[in-house]
């Protein structure tokens, strides 16, 4: 459960970018729909289904899914993001819940 005015979204798919960082496909499950403003540089906290938790810096939006819009992420309430997690662990993987401050 999120806290009050927390977006909460769960990783649907996630893969390698062939440049570096990694391709995380998120759909909203609580709160408002972040801006695409509001994402690009964000830090986004992830926790993982055993526990784990990690943190990543949204470095841009990958155009395979489509022009990013804040209408279409209202719409659909998905994104994809292009992360840079940081440290090392575990990757950020399938059915992982993320956070935005």
């Amino acid at each position: 459960m999120s806290k009050q005015g927390q977006t909460e979204l769960k990783v649907i798919d996630a893969m390698n970018h062939p440049h570096g960082g990694r391709i995380l496909r998120l759909r909203l499950l609580e709160g408002e729909a972040p801006t695409v403003k509001g994402l690009k540089g964000a830090t986004l906290r992830a926790r993982g289904p055993r526990g784990e938790t990690r943190t990543a810096a949204v470095l841009g939006f990958p155009l395979m899914g489509g022009k990013v819009s804040d209408a279409r992420l209202r719409e659909t309430g998905r994104v994809d993001v292009h992360v840079e997690e940081e440290g090392e662990g575990v990757p950020i993987s399938l059915t992982w819940i993320v956070t935005t401050d």
